[in-house]
């Protein structure tokens, strides 16, 4: 049985099913690969693209569960295929539309093609109770213009470090903000990727990845996210150690970031309340931060207003 919806412009979305229509899907997906994702001989990540152990075993197992699945989609216009997509809907936790592949053929480039398939894969999204939509465009500047003419605004990185682009939910809701409890959760190593790649600095290695996540398991560091339903937007850290000035413990404030989308809502203070009352719950005697410059007046106007001279260091590695 084949499901279709008709969607604007005259493009028809169906999803392939049946054994015959997803293998069909799946050639088309390695073909695409092959094309247009890495068309110079011996591309090492071309591999694990093409190897159904891998790759295709990961979105099987998506496609195949019962809450928060993938589709194997196909663009026809006037009966004729056209392109395909491959969308993952998170119904059950925030609504996000994860666009994993999107692809026009080659003979219908051209003409708008593009963007009315674009649009009809966003209305079929919400359709499927999407309320947003999510994508890695892969650092490719025509990807990013092409997304970005739709409405889709940068917004960090993933948690590989690959950039993003978010189509911000039209929907208001309310911003919470907990201590971060689950070192192994993806999303802290997304939120850091994004920090890092704001203050100009490389993403996490798979060693950095690990040795994050044992401080955090070790109770080394704290961190508080800021969450909008299921999704994480923001965090902050606090380090404590030792100060034989106060004969106890101290912090100091780190790893601020707030997704750009995001920005502008107050979750900025709700991350610094939650941290300097974490620490009046802990004794911790003080919570400094060091920052630049250009970021005082921010900070001043978070609570942190009691300059204690200039910071100075010594970097050894």
């Amino acid at each position: 049985m084949r499901k279709m919806i008709r969607m604007q412009n005259d493009i028809t979305i169906h999803e392939a099913v049946g054994e015959a229509e997803i293998e069909a899907f799946w050639q088309q997906l390695h073909s695409y690969h092959r094309r247009d994702i890495f068309p110079e001989p011996g591309e090492e990540d071309l591999a694990y693209f093409l190897d159904d152990s891998q790759y295709r075993a990961q979105i099987t197992a998506i496609h195949d569960r019962e809450w928060n699945r993938c589709y194997y989609l196909f663009f026809q216009r006037e009966g004729q295929e056209i392109g395909f997509a491959l969308p993952a809907v998170y119904t059950t936790e925030d609504g996000k539309c994860l666009i994993l592949e999107f692809c026009v053929y080659p003979d219908f480039r051209g003409q708008g093609t593009g963007t009315a398939c674009a649009k009809a894969l966003l209305a079929w999204a919400w359709e499927h109770g999407a309320l947003y939509a999510e994508l890695n465009y892969g650092r490719l500047e025509n990807r990013f213009r092409f997304w970005n003419r739709l409405g889709f605004l940068p917004n960090g990185n993933d948690e590989w470090g690959e950039p993003l682009l978010v189509l911000p939910p039209e929907e208001e809701l309310p911003f919470t903000v907990e201590e971060l409890k689950d070192p192994e959760d993806w999303q802290l190593l997304k939120l850091e990727n994004g920090f890092l790649g704001e203050i100009g600095e490389e993403c996490l290695t798979d060693e950095k990845k690990r040795r994050l996540q044992a401080a955090v398991r070790d109770e080394k560091i704290r961190f508080f996210v800021a969450k909008r339903g299921y999704r994480c937007v923001g965090m902050c850290s606090v380090a404590t150690a030792f100060s034989t000035f106060s004969c106890g413990q101290v912090g100091t404030f780190e790893d601020f970031y707030v997704e750009p989308v995001f920005r502008g809502k107050g979750i900025a203070r709700l991350l610094a309340d939650a941290a300097r009352a974490w620490c009046v719950r802990q004794g911790i005697a003080s919570l400094t931060v060091c920052c630049a410059p250009c970021d005082e007046a921010m900070y001043q106007a978070l609570g942190f207003t009691l300059q204690l001279g200039t910071t100075y260091a010594a970097l050894t590695e």
